[in-house]
């Protein structure tokens, strides 16, 4: 039992660092000359006053907020047997490391996670991390006041890593969402989570940079901290000093797996702009210009002949990409984009993909010596298709299949048409529905494809029953949907 112990005093001793300076603990007086006089330590409030600083007091925003902070919970299953690669921060690195092919059912494995959330509408809308929810069946959402709810996903974003959930509440507190755009470098930021499953644990620190881009590929402009902020947090929102949330805290950089001092939320009205489109449509779009990019240096600013580095620089142009259609060249440098001057590489993709498909991008591009406009109309970026929470092909929010049309040879074998099932979790898994199964009806109606599938499971009940073809028999199964 001594070994699981949380070693406390570790954390004091840097905290009386911190605080008293060149200050130790335990023998400082032993090897102290006795006529010396001792400095008295002050109180952090006492050296702020005496040394000019203000140090916030966060308190109130802790209480006002900390009601709307929700942990979150997630149960599922995954194939046993299959190598998994997570983030350093995904919540489910704990469960894989102790529990992985132990014990689990042949063939599935079970799941289970954990998160942070924050409720932004009063009838129950929470927004949190899409990596969070990935691959759940089942979402739990806890509130302060102990109540729990069963959330319905209304939408997962990869892309943004933004996922809106809904449970069955009114009258909830709520946070206040703020401007991203108005915070400083150096301004101090409050973040509420549950790291390692501790609920509505505060931590503080300050924004350490602004529109970071990460090397995996992200259109997210992140808000960089240097937050504590550690698996558990993924989800949970960032404040600034007036109680707003300005982020959703979603990924760090470590070499252990825990906060090494550099963390990053993402903005949060680029979280609101994806909770929109995935409430009113469930997907999200996004402009896209079809091109790679890179930071323009000084060196690649003396070859080019501009003044400065800035600007983003064409490598290379997509075929047939609305770019391409619009004369963009590699080596062409974008200056700016309706209006807005590019002073890094990594703050374009942002401002595009924010672009409604359709869009004009008026582009002002260094080419040859000389500045010149190029107007691009903004194609689409085409992995929305990511974003619903329903796939094309899936009745996944409330039965947990993945189904197909029949091909040809399984219509010529089949008398009553029907979809295929090519994975199945959830529902549909507890009640024994298999892969390869071939589902004929639904609560006596015929299946003719996909959708409709999707349709009927969506307006039924709690409870419906399947006519599924299992070779070369048919049988009805019960399925509790919840």
């Amino acid at each position: 039992m001594g070994s699981n112990k949380l070693k406390l005093s570790v954390a004091a001793v840097a905290v009386a660092t911190a605080v008293g300076g060149a200050y130790s603990l335990g023998h400082a007086n032993a090897a102290a000359d006795p006529a010396a006089p001792v400095a008295a330590v002050q109180p952090t409030a006492a050296l702020a006053q005496s040394s000019g600083m203000q140090l916030p007091d966060m308190s109130g925003i802790v209480a006002r907020n900390g009601p709307a902070v929700v942990n979150i919970s997630v149960s599922g299953t995954r194939k046993a047997g299959a190598e998994m690669e997570l983030d350093d921060d995904n919540p489910l690195n704990e469960f894989f490391r102790r529990y992985r092919g132990g014990g689990a059912p042949r063939g599935e494995a079970p799941v289970r996670g954990m998160g942070s959330g924050f409720i932004v509408s009063a009838d129950g809308t929470v927004l949190t991390n899409a990596h969070v929810v990935d691959g759940a069946d089942e979402v739990t959402v806890k509130l302060t006041d102990k109540r729990e709810f069963k959330a319905k996903v209304l939408g997962a974003d990869k892309t943004s890593d933004v996922a809106v959930l809904k449970i069955d509440a009114k009258d909830l507190p709520t946070v206040k969402i703020g401007k991203p755009a108005e915070t400083r470098v150096g301004e101090w930021v409050l973040a509420i989570g549950s790291p390692f499953g501790f609920d509505n644990s505060a931590s503080a620190g300050i924004v350490s940079a602004h529109s970071r881009n990460l090397p995996d590929g992200s259109y997210v402009p992140f808000i960089q901290t240097d937050v504590a902020v550690n698996p558990g947090n993924s989800g949970g929102p960032l404040f600034n000093m007036a109680g707003e949330v300005i982020g959703i805290n979603s990924q760090i950089y470590s070499r252990s797996g825990g906060y090494q001092g550099i963390s990053f939320a993402i903005p949060i009205d680029l979280a609101m702009r994806v909770e929109q489109q995935l409430v009113t449509t469930g997907k999200v779009q996004r402009g896209r210009l079809g091109i790679s990019i890179q930071e323009v240096n000084q060196s690649l600013a003396d070859s080019f002949g501009l003044k400065k580095p800035g600007g983003a620089l064409v490598g290379q142009i997509e075929k047939d990409s609305p770019a391409a259609k619009a004369g963009l060249e590699p080596g062409d440098v974008i200056l700016s984009i309706n209006g807005k001057e590019i002073a890094g590489s990594g703050e374009l993709p942002a401002i595009v993909s924010a672009m409604t498909p359709g869009e004009t991008a008026k582009l002002q591009v260094w080419r040859n010596g000389a500045a010149r406009q190029i107007d691009v109309p903004v194609g689409q970026f085409q992995e929305e298709k990511v974003a619903s929470a329903d796939t094309p092909q899936a009745a996944k929010g409330r039965l947990g299949v993945v189904v197909r049309p029949l091909n040809p040879e399984e219509q010529r074998r089949s008398e009553g048409g029907g979809v295929v099932v090519q994975d199945v979790a959830g529902a549909a898994a507890k009640a024994g529905i298999k892969p390869g199964d071939v589902v004929v009806a639904v609560n006596g109606e015929r299946i003719t494809g996909t959708e409709q599938l999707r349709d009927l499971v969506n307006k039924a009940g709690k409870r419906i029953a399947i006519l599924v073809e299992r070779g070369n028999s048919r049988i009805f199964i019960p399925v509790e949907l919840g």
